[in-house]
Protein backbone atom coordinates (compact mmCIF):
# COMPACT_ATOMS: atom_id res chain seq x y z
CA UNK A 1 0.00 0.00 0.00
CA UNK A 2 1.19 3.55 -0.94
CA UNK A 3 2.19 6.24 1.70
CA UNK A 4 -0.46 8.50 1.34
CA UNK A 5 1.35 11.54 2.07
CA UNK A 6 3.82 10.99 -0.07
CA UNK A 7 1.72 11.25 -3.20
CA UNK A 8 -0.97 13.35 -2.20
CA UNK A 9 -0.77 16.46 -3.72
CA UNK A 10 -4.25 17.79 -2.26
CA UNK A 11 -4.98 17.40 1.44
CA UNK A 12 -8.45 18.10 3.09
CA UNK A 13 -8.93 19.22 6.79
CA UNK A 14 -12.51 19.47 7.62
CA UNK A 15 -12.45 21.87 11.05
CA UNK A 16 -9.41 22.86 9.78
CA UNK A 17 -9.92 26.27 11.10
CA UNK A 18 -10.62 25.44 14.97
CA UNK A 19 -7.68 24.62 17.39
CA UNK A 20 -6.44 20.75 16.55
CA UNK A 21 -7.46 21.52 12.77
CA UNK A 22 -5.23 24.97 12.61
CA UNK A 23 -2.29 23.18 13.79
CA UNK A 24 -2.58 20.21 11.41
CA UNK A 25 -2.78 23.19 8.55
CA UNK A 26 0.32 24.42 10.19
CA UNK A 27 2.25 21.20 9.73
CA UNK A 28 0.88 20.35 6.29
CA UNK A 29 1.66 23.68 4.93
CA UNK A 30 4.68 24.08 6.35
CA UNK A 31 6.14 20.47 4.66
CA UNK A 32 5.64 22.33 1.26
CA UNK A 33 4.36 19.02 0.34
CA UNK A 34 0.33 19.84 -0.42
CA UNK A 35 -1.98 22.28 -1.26
CA UNK A 36 -4.52 22.02 1.39
CA UNK A 37 -8.14 22.77 1.76
CA UNK A 38 -10.09 23.86 4.81
CA UNK A 39 -13.86 23.09 5.05
CA UNK A 40 -15.27 24.71 8.24
CA UNK A 41 -18.74 26.43 9.10
CA UNK A 42 -16.60 28.63 11.61
CA UNK A 43 -18.66 27.95 14.24
CA UNK A 44 -16.14 27.10 16.94
CA UNK A 45 -12.99 28.06 13.89
CA UNK A 46 -11.64 31.04 13.35
CA UNK A 47 -10.02 32.60 10.12
CA UNK A 48 -7.05 34.20 12.20
CA UNK A 49 -5.93 30.77 13.14
CA UNK A 50 -5.03 30.10 9.66
CA UNK A 51 -3.39 34.00 9.29
CA UNK A 52 -0.37 33.10 8.83
CA UNK A 53 -1.06 31.35 5.43
CA UNK A 54 -3.51 33.87 3.91
CA UNK A 55 -1.32 34.97 1.17
CA UNK A 56 -0.45 31.06 0.28
CA UNK A 57 -1.51 29.89 -2.35
CA UNK A 58 -1.48 26.15 -1.49
CA UNK A 59 -4.28 27.09 1.60
CA UNK A 60 -7.68 27.32 0.10
CA UNK A 61 -10.77 27.93 2.46
CA UNK A 62 -14.05 26.62 2.29
CA UNK A 63 -16.75 27.81 4.24
CA UNK A 64 -19.19 25.17 4.68
CA UNK A 65 -20.96 22.47 6.78
CA UNK A 66 -20.33 19.16 7.05
CA UNK A 67 -24.11 18.40 6.87
CA UNK A 68 -24.35 19.22 3.84
CA UNK A 69 -23.56 16.34 1.62
CA UNK A 70 -23.41 18.54 -2.38
CA UNK A 71 -20.66 20.78 -0.11
CA UNK A 72 -18.47 18.11 0.53
CA UNK A 73 -18.39 16.42 -2.49
CA UNK A 74 -17.08 19.56 -3.74
CA UNK A 75 -14.79 20.17 -1.03
CA UNK A 76 -13.34 16.81 -1.28
CA UNK A 77 -13.29 16.80 -5.42
CA UNK A 78 -9.46 15.90 -6.19
CA UNK A 79 -8.31 15.09 -2.30
CA UNK A 80 -6.37 11.77 -2.02
CA UNK A 81 -6.32 12.58 2.06
CA UNK A 82 -8.80 13.76 4.63
CA UNK A 83 -8.09 14.78 8.05
CA UNK A 84 -11.73 15.19 9.42
CA UNK A 85 -11.59 16.51 12.43
CA UNK A 86 -15.27 18.89 12.15
CA UNK A 87 -17.29 18.13 14.97
CA UNK A 88 -19.11 19.70 18.04
CA UNK A 89 -16.43 19.10 20.24
CA UNK A 90 -17.13 19.15 24.08
CA UNK A 91 -19.42 17.32 26.11
CA UNK A 92 -20.87 20.21 27.49
CA UNK A 93 -21.65 21.52 24.12
CA UNK A 94 -23.26 18.71 23.12
CA UNK A 95 -25.48 18.44 26.00
CA UNK A 96 -26.64 22.10 25.63
CA UNK A 97 -27.20 21.01 21.63
CA UNK A 98 -27.31 17.43 21.05
CA UNK A 99 -29.48 17.42 17.59
CA UNK A 100 -26.43 19.91 16.27
CA UNK A 101 -23.81 17.46 17.54
CA UNK A 102 -26.24 14.60 16.48
CA UNK A 103 -26.17 16.80 13.04
CA UNK A 104 -22.62 17.31 12.97
CA UNK A 105 -20.91 14.35 14.53
CA UNK A 106 -22.50 11.15 13.33
CA UNK A 107 -24.80 12.82 9.80
CA UNK A 108 -21.39 15.18 9.28
CA UNK A 109 -19.13 12.00 9.06
CA UNK A 110 -21.41 10.15 7.03
CA UNK A 111 -21.52 12.93 4.37
CA UNK A 112 -17.65 13.46 4.41
CA UNK A 113 -17.04 9.04 4.29
CA UNK A 114 -19.58 9.52 1.46
CA UNK A 115 -18.02 12.28 -0.49
CA UNK A 116 -14.59 10.64 -0.20
CA UNK A 117 -15.98 7.57 -1.45
CA UNK A 118 -17.76 9.03 -4.57
CA UNK A 119 -14.75 11.65 -5.63
CA UNK A 120 -11.88 9.04 -5.79
CA UNK A 121 -10.71 9.68 -1.93
CA UNK A 122 -7.51 7.04 -0.48
CA UNK A 123 -8.15 7.89 2.91
CA UNK A 124 -9.81 9.11 5.81
CA UNK A 125 -8.39 10.14 9.09
CA UNK A 126 -11.12 10.65 11.89
CA UNK A 127 -10.20 12.28 14.93
CA UNK A 128 -12.15 10.04 17.73
CA UNK A 129 -12.08 10.89 21.28
CA UNK A 130 -12.25 9.43 24.90
CA UNK A 131 -15.02 10.07 25.20
CA UNK A 132 -16.09 6.84 23.38
CA UNK A 133 -14.78 4.34 26.78
CA UNK A 134 -17.25 6.53 28.71
CA UNK A 135 -16.45 5.55 32.74
CA UNK A 136 -13.30 2.88 32.21
CA UNK A 137 -13.41 -0.34 33.93
CA UNK A 138 -9.86 -0.44 34.68
CA UNK A 139 -6.68 1.89 33.77
CA UNK A 140 -4.61 2.37 31.68
CA UNK A 141 -7.63 1.91 29.26
CA UNK A 142 -6.34 -0.26 26.10
CA UNK A 143 -8.09 0.15 22.48
CA UNK A 144 -10.08 -3.18 23.08
CA UNK A 145 -12.22 -1.55 25.99
CA UNK A 146 -15.62 -1.77 25.18
CA UNK A 147 -17.32 1.71 23.83
CA UNK A 148 -19.29 2.19 26.97
CA UNK A 149 -19.98 6.07 26.36
CA UNK A 150 -22.08 8.03 29.35
CA UNK A 151 -22.91 11.07 27.16
CA UNK A 152 -23.77 12.87 23.84
CA UNK A 153 -20.85 13.47 22.49
CA UNK A 154 -18.95 10.13 23.54
CA UNK A 155 -22.04 8.25 21.97
CA UNK A 156 -21.17 10.76 18.45
CA UNK A 157 -17.75 9.57 18.38
CA UNK A 158 -18.99 5.92 18.66
CA UNK A 159 -21.08 6.30 15.58
CA UNK A 160 -18.44 8.08 13.57
CA UNK A 161 -16.01 5.05 14.35
CA UNK A 162 -19.10 2.64 13.36
CA UNK A 163 -19.57 4.26 10.16
CA UNK A 164 -15.85 4.26 9.67
CA UNK A 165 -15.56 0.15 9.80
CA UNK A 166 -18.65 0.07 7.78
CA UNK A 167 -17.06 2.31 4.72
CA UNK A 168 -13.96 0.42 5.43
CA UNK A 169 -15.64 -2.67 4.51
CA UNK A 170 -18.35 -1.94 2.51
CA UNK A 171 -17.21 0.77 0.24
CA UNK A 172 -13.88 -0.23 0.14
CA UNK A 173 -12.54 3.48 2.01
CA UNK A 174 -9.22 3.18 4.07
CA UNK A 175 -10.39 4.82 7.52
CA UNK A 176 -8.22 5.19 10.37
CA UNK A 177 -9.32 5.98 13.56
CA UNK A 178 -7.57 7.84 16.20
CA UNK A 179 -8.92 8.69 20.01
CA UNK A 180 -7.90 11.52 21.29
CA UNK A 181 -7.03 12.27 25.27
CA UNK A 182 -7.99 15.73 26.49
CA UNK A 183 -5.76 18.23 23.97
CA UNK A 184 -4.67 21.49 25.22
CA UNK A 185 -2.67 24.03 23.64
CA UNK A 186 -2.92 27.60 22.23
CA UNK A 187 -6.10 28.53 20.21
CA UNK A 188 -8.32 26.66 22.38
CA UNK A 189 -11.09 27.97 24.04
CA UNK A 190 -14.22 27.10 26.18
CA UNK A 191 -11.92 23.55 27.78
CA UNK A 192 -10.72 23.31 31.21
CA UNK A 193 -7.46 24.59 30.53
CA UNK A 194 -7.96 27.79 28.64
CA UNK A 195 -10.71 28.62 31.28
CA UNK A 196 -8.48 28.10 33.74
CA UNK A 197 -5.42 30.34 32.89
CA UNK A 198 -8.00 33.07 31.72
CA UNK A 199 -9.06 33.09 35.01
CA UNK A 200 -5.97 32.76 37.09
CA UNK A 201 -3.87 35.77 34.75
CA UNK A 202 -7.41 37.81 35.74
CA UNK A 203 -7.02 36.56 39.45
CA UNK A 204 -10.48 35.07 39.55
CA UNK A 205 -11.05 31.69 41.67
CA UNK A 206 -10.85 28.89 39.62
CA UNK A 207 -14.10 26.58 39.66
CA UNK A 208 -13.46 22.71 39.83
CA UNK A 209 -16.59 20.30 39.43
CA UNK A 210 -15.91 17.26 42.24
CA UNK A 211 -12.81 17.71 41.88
CA UNK A 212 -11.61 13.77 42.28
CA UNK A 213 -11.06 13.69 38.41
CA UNK A 214 -8.15 12.01 36.70
CA UNK A 215 -7.54 13.04 33.46
CA UNK A 216 -5.35 11.96 30.34
CA UNK A 217 -4.15 15.55 28.98
CA UNK A 218 -1.73 15.80 25.64
CA UNK A 219 -0.04 18.32 24.20
CA UNK A 220 -1.67 19.49 20.56
CA UNK A 221 1.75 19.11 18.78
CA UNK A 222 1.79 15.88 19.54
CA UNK A 223 -1.53 15.13 18.33
CA UNK A 224 -1.03 16.75 14.77
CA UNK A 225 2.55 14.69 15.02
CA UNK A 226 -0.04 11.43 15.50
CA UNK A 227 -2.52 13.08 12.61
CA UNK A 228 0.65 13.17 10.51
CA UNK A 229 1.76 9.46 11.14
CA UNK A 230 -1.75 8.34 10.53
CA UNK A 231 -1.67 10.10 7.10
CA UNK A 232 1.84 8.93 5.95
CA UNK A 233 1.34 4.93 7.60
CA UNK A 234 2.26 2.26 4.69
CA UNK A 235 -0.30 -0.02 6.23
CA UNK A 236 -4.10 -0.27 7.47
CA UNK A 237 -4.44 0.49 10.90
CA UNK A 238 -6.69 -0.21 14.32
CA UNK A 239 -8.20 2.29 16.31
CA UNK A 240 -5.20 4.23 18.29
CA UNK A 241 -5.35 6.00 21.42
CA UNK A 242 -3.83 9.39 21.05
CA UNK A 243 -2.52 10.36 24.71
CA UNK A 244 -0.24 11.07 27.30
CA UNK A 245 -0.72 7.83 29.25
CA UNK A 246 -0.08 10.48 32.44
CA UNK A 247 -3.25 10.50 34.83
CA UNK A 248 -3.55 14.36 36.01
CA UNK A 249 -5.57 14.99 39.07
CA UNK A 250 -7.71 17.71 38.46
CA UNK A 251 -6.62 19.64 41.30
CA UNK A 252 -3.19 19.15 40.72
CA UNK A 253 -3.49 20.89 37.77
CA UNK A 254 -5.78 24.08 39.21
CA UNK A 255 -2.33 23.89 41.99
CA UNK A 256 -0.14 24.21 38.90
CA UNK A 257 -1.80 26.84 36.88
CA UNK A 258 -2.01 28.92 39.75
CA UNK A 259 1.21 28.33 40.48
CA UNK A 260 2.56 29.30 37.27
CA UNK A 261 0.64 32.19 36.97
CA UNK A 262 1.51 33.78 40.44
CA UNK A 263 -2.12 34.53 40.96
CA UNK A 264 -3.78 35.13 43.94
CA UNK A 265 -6.51 33.09 43.32
CA UNK A 266 -7.93 30.17 45.15
CA UNK A 267 -9.51 26.65 44.30
CA UNK A 268 -13.49 26.35 44.74
CA UNK A 269 -14.53 22.73 44.77
CA UNK A 270 -18.41 22.62 43.43
CA UNK A 271 -20.59 19.42 42.89
CA UNK A 272 -19.52 17.03 40.13
CA UNK A 273 -20.98 16.82 36.68
CA UNK A 274 -22.78 13.45 36.34
CA UNK A 275 -22.21 13.40 32.59
CA UNK A 276 -18.01 14.26 33.07
CA UNK A 277 -15.97 10.69 32.52
CA UNK A 278 -14.32 10.91 36.18
CA UNK A 279 -11.03 9.07 35.31
CA UNK A 280 -9.24 8.27 31.85
CA UNK A 281 -5.63 7.59 31.27
CA UNK A 282 -4.76 5.49 28.38
CA UNK A 283 -2.83 2.93 27.09
CA UNK A 284 -0.29 4.49 24.94
CA UNK A 285 1.14 1.40 23.63
CA UNK A 286 -0.11 1.34 20.17
CA UNK A 287 0.53 4.67 19.63
CA UNK A 288 4.33 3.94 20.28
CA UNK A 289 4.35 0.73 17.91
CA UNK A 290 2.66 2.16 14.89
CA UNK A 291 2.74 5.48 14.81
CA UNK A 292 6.62 5.89 16.37
CA UNK A 293 5.56 8.52 19.09
CA UNK A 294 6.51 8.66 22.47
CA UNK A 295 4.21 10.08 25.01
CA UNK A 296 6.17 13.21 26.69
CA UNK A 297 7.57 12.67 29.97
CA UNK A 298 5.59 16.12 31.44
CA UNK A 299 2.50 16.44 29.49
CA UNK A 300 1.79 19.61 31.06
CA UNK A 301 4.95 21.06 30.41
CA UNK A 302 3.79 23.64 28.13
CA UNK A 303 1.57 25.16 30.77
CA UNK A 304 3.84 28.41 31.51
CA UNK A 305 4.06 29.10 27.67
CA UNK A 306 0.36 29.28 27.32
CA UNK A 307 -0.06 31.64 30.57
CA UNK A 308 3.04 34.04 29.34
CA UNK A 309 1.09 34.23 26.17
CA UNK A 310 -2.20 35.05 27.43
CA UNK A 311 -0.62 37.02 30.32
CA UNK A 312 1.32 39.13 27.43
CA UNK A 313 -1.97 39.40 25.59
CA UNK A 314 -3.49 40.83 28.57
CA UNK A 315 -1.29 43.58 29.61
Amino acid sequence: MRAVTRWATRVVVTGGAGFVGSHLVDALLAEGRVDVTVVDNLTRGRLSNLAAWQDDPRLSVVRADVRDLDAMRCALRGASLVYHLAAQATVMGAARDPEYAFGTNVIGTYNVLTGAVEEGVERVVFASSREVYGEPVSLPVLESHPLLSINTYGSTKVAGEALCRAFAHERHLETIVLRLANVYGERDFGRVIPQWIEGATRGSDLVVYGGDQVIDFIWVGDVVLALLAAGRSELPLPAINVASGTGTKILDLAKRILGLSGSGAQTRVVPGRPIEVTRFVASTDRMEQLLGLAPATDPLSHLGGMIRTVAGAAA
